[in-house]
């Protein structure tokens, strides 16, 4: 295979020996960028807007190792733009202003556009994003951030509303084969030491390919690291016992700060719902793995047993809560011992929202029609001059009556209306049937409305 079938007709790879391997295969054209068919194919909207020169400000959001930096550096190439670019982690409100100076004074003298690309976008402030809008409304600059996360957390609406948003999908296996054959072509020909790098076979592509995770920088890094290793070992040919010592581990997709955090716990959370304790055992695994803190966790585990099991088990709330104090107490890594137990027993509980959603459906009508008074027997007696307004007189004490009288609650408008409507589900189902009797002592009153 010769180099044209690899990089694409003229790609010219950067072999500075003191540049990562990703670094090297950079791509300089549109044509020679590996994955985003959706955003890059020759109908693609980023795509045409890129080759029309008719981009704007726009977001790129996705994964590490995907080609936003790439792609970013490829529309100031393709639309004949001043590049410049900021890091998020190491820049302020100054710099920013000062690449808009630069760009202002650039596209006065020279009428030239200016590309400003910002890694990391969403560890801006507030302020620092502020900074940007008035620049680019006016176009003084084409804005490209980078960013791991969902924009729509971390990105200031008003900044939102200016830019376009383009996806990064995590790289398929397909698409890291054809990175790490380029990077066999760039190692085997010329190599710290000077001698050919040990030949690969297929199989060990294939499983570096699946160590990548779809992160193409991180693939590369494992072969070069692989073949340092292989070469100082006296290997002729690359193994799998070496790369995985390379990869150190397969490093679990999961950041807690970004996309992976809410769509890992939102699965989580539906496994439980779903009474699949093996899903949500997986996730709980992930989550871990990746460093999510465990009382996050809790918390939501504390929450999940009253919205989606409520009193179908009671039991399920007293559970979680000790869990959450287990791992408060315990800490990491027996921790997890407490909340796999949790977890099993969350799941494999019944399930019922009624109480939940008879609040939603209280709230809705105190939203809706406001709140009216309690009934005058219902009110306060607590203080001087209750008893002439007529507080408290006909209030019937239940435990008078054996513990269960007669007696409306709601006020006069909202007779009959019921809010909580108990499921059959475990002990709820007691709970509905001792509903139902109260609700017919009560009698039925004439009912105005129903929710």
């Amino acid at each position: 295979m010769d180099d044209e079938d690899l990089f694409g007709a003229g790609l010219q790879a950067d072999l500075s020996m003191n540049a990562p391997l990703a670094a090297r295969l950079r791509p300089r054209r549109l044509d020679e960028v590996v994955g985003q068919p959706h955003l890059l194919a020759k109908d693609a909207a980023l795509r045409v807007a890129i080759e029309t020169g008719t981009v704007g400000s726009m977001i790129f959001f996705g994964p590490p190792g995907t080609g936003k930096t790439t792609v970013a550096r490829l529309v100031a190439a393709e639309t004949q733009a001043a590049y410049e670019e900021l890091s998020a982690v190491s820049s302020g409100v100054a710099e920013v202003r000062r690449v808009i100076e630069r760009a202002r004074d650039r596209r006065a003298q020279t009428g030239r556009r200016t590309v400003l690309f910002i890694d990391e976008i969403h560890r801006f402030s507030k302020a620092q994003q502020d900074a940007l809008l008035h620049a680019v409304e006016d176009g003084i600059i084409t804005l490209i951030g980078a960013s791991t996360e969902n924009p729509y957390f971390e990105v200031i609406p008003a900044l939102i509303s200016r830019c376009e948003l383009y996806q990064f999908r995590p790289l398929s296996k397909s698409d890291i084969r054809v990175l790490l054959d380029r990077g066999l072509v760039v190692l085997g020909r010329r190599t710290q030491t000077g001698r050919e790098a040990p030949s690969v076979d297929d199989a060990v592509l294939d499983l570096i390919a699946d160590g990548g995770l779809g992160d193409g920088r991180r693939a590369l890094t494992i072969l070069e690291r692989a073949l340092v290793l292989a070469k100082t070992k006296g290997l002729e040919k690359l193994d799998a016992s070496t790369v995985q010592e390379a990869a150190q581990r397969k490093l679990v997709l999961y950041d807690k700060g970004a996309d992976a955090h809410y769509d890992v716990i939102s699965a989580f959370i539906k496994s439980l719902r779903g009474s699949d304790p093996d899903a949500a055992l997986y996730y709980l695994a992930v989550m871990l793995s990746g460093g999510e803190d465990p009382k996050f966790i809790a918390r939501r585990m504390i929450i999940f047993a009253s919205e989606d099991i409520g009193n179908a088990d009671p039991r399920a709330l007293e559970v979680a809560v000790a869990v959450a104090r287990a791992v408060e107490f315990v800490g990491l890594p027996e921790c997890r011992i407490n909340l796999a137990q949790g977890v099993t027993y969350l799941s494999c509980a019944p399930k019922s929202n009624a109480s939940y959603m008879a609040l939603e459906a209280a709230l809705r009508e105190v939203e809706e029609h406001g709140a009216q008074a309690p009934p005058v027997f219902l009110r306060s007696t607590g203080y001087s001059g209750a008893k002439m307004l007529g507080h408290g007189v006909g209030y019937e004490y239940p435990h008078d009556s054996g513990g269960y009288v007669a007696q409306r609650y709601l006020p006069e408008g909202l007779l009959g209306l019921e809010f909580y409507r108990p499921t059959s589900e475990g002990e709820e189902g007691r709970a509905r049937d001792f509903l139902e009797r109260m609700r017919a002592l009560r009698g039925r009153m004439p009912e105005d409305r129903k929710t």
